[in-house]
């Protein structure tokens, strides 16, 4: 089972990363030798014209991973314009407090006694394998403790995320986002208790199912490994329906109009969202084929 949380929110990881600790990262990802193949779109009009292009993110990479095909290197030479999830994502001392101030509120309680009874001894061994207390949870929301947690046991670093680097090339160029900081975190923030807990639950399974191949998830992303990455959008955390709507669908609704008009208006844009929600009957390249763009894969 792949980790769902760094494929559908580009900043929420490193968020918390910056916010409360290093989140114990392993470096161990056998990737060198093969090819990369991110999951990478060119959108074309009716008329079979290049209007932009659409590159599917992951949040955290090891340091002198060559990601880079020469299509999306280009493609990023001659794009016009960036959008991406959050345009504040390199404000790393805002998106920290902004973190602290919504995840936080008195007395939230023992973090164990918020799952049923079957996830509370490996959720104890999360929180003692991670370089959190016991202590720092009592006063933090639900939904925050599943993002710190999150990053437990994942491949590389927040500063070489793919949304980081792209925006880092466009410093002369405009660079738009889809959501500022507080609006993504908002989304967990407004979710009710029961889906919070049932979120921190399913970060548990996702941990457990996959601590035996920390490399799973860089790996799949790195490949463009469509079948792989379309599970996390339909398994774990996201087979409940509420949440899988919170998080995944609802947004690409609300961001399918920004693209549409970004498409539209002069120049070229390069769309840099999580990978998660570029796949599948609700991605982003399906609801762009339903508004008369041609969305096709360019692989390596």
């Amino acid at each position: 089972m792949i980790r769902t949380i760094p494929l559908l929110f580009a900043a929420i990881a490193s968020l918390a990363v910056a916010a409360c600790g290093s989140g114990a990262t392993s470096e161990v990802v056998a990737i060198s030798g093969e090819k990369p193949n991110p999951i990478f779109y060119e959108i074309s009009n009716s008329l079979g014209r290049t209007e932009g292009w659409m590159l599917g993110t992951i949040h955290a990479l090891p340091d002198d991973t060559e990601w880079q095909t020469p299509a999306i290197r280009k493609a990023i030479e001659d794009a016009d314009r960036a959008v991406v999830e959050v345009v504040d994502l390199t404000n790393s001392q805002g998106l920290a407090e902004t973190f602290v101030r919504l995840g936080t509120s008195p007395e939230q309680g023992s973090l164990s006694l918020r799952v049923a009874r079957e996830y509370r001894e490996p959720l104890d061994e999360m929180v003692e394998q991670s370089e959190f207390s016991q202590a720092q949870f009592y006063d933090t929301e639900t939904w925050a403790a599943a993002i710190m947690l999150a990053r437990l046991g994942a491949v590389g670093k927040p500063r070489n995320g793919v949304d980081r680097y792209v925006i880092s090339q466009f410093r002369d160029r405009q660079v738009y986002g889809f959501e500022l900081a507080h609006e993504q975190l908002g989304i967990f923030d407004r979710l009710a208790e029961q889906d919070q807990r049932e979120l921190l639950e399913g970060t548990v399974q996702e941990w457990q199912a996959s601590r035996d191949n920390p490399g799973q998830l860089t790996k799949a992303w790195f490949a463009g490994d469509e079948a792989a990455l379309l599970e996390v959008t339909e398994t774990g955390i996201m087979a409940d329906p509420e949440i899988r709507d919170a998080l995944l669908v609802q947004r690409n609704k609300d961001w399918l109009p920004i693209i549409l008009k970004h498409l539209d208006d002069p120049g070229r844009p390069l769309i840099a969202v999580g990978t998660a929600h570029l796949v599948g009957p609700d991605g982003l390249k399906t609801m762009l084929e339903g508004e008369g763009y041609t969305v096709t894969r360019v692989t390596n």
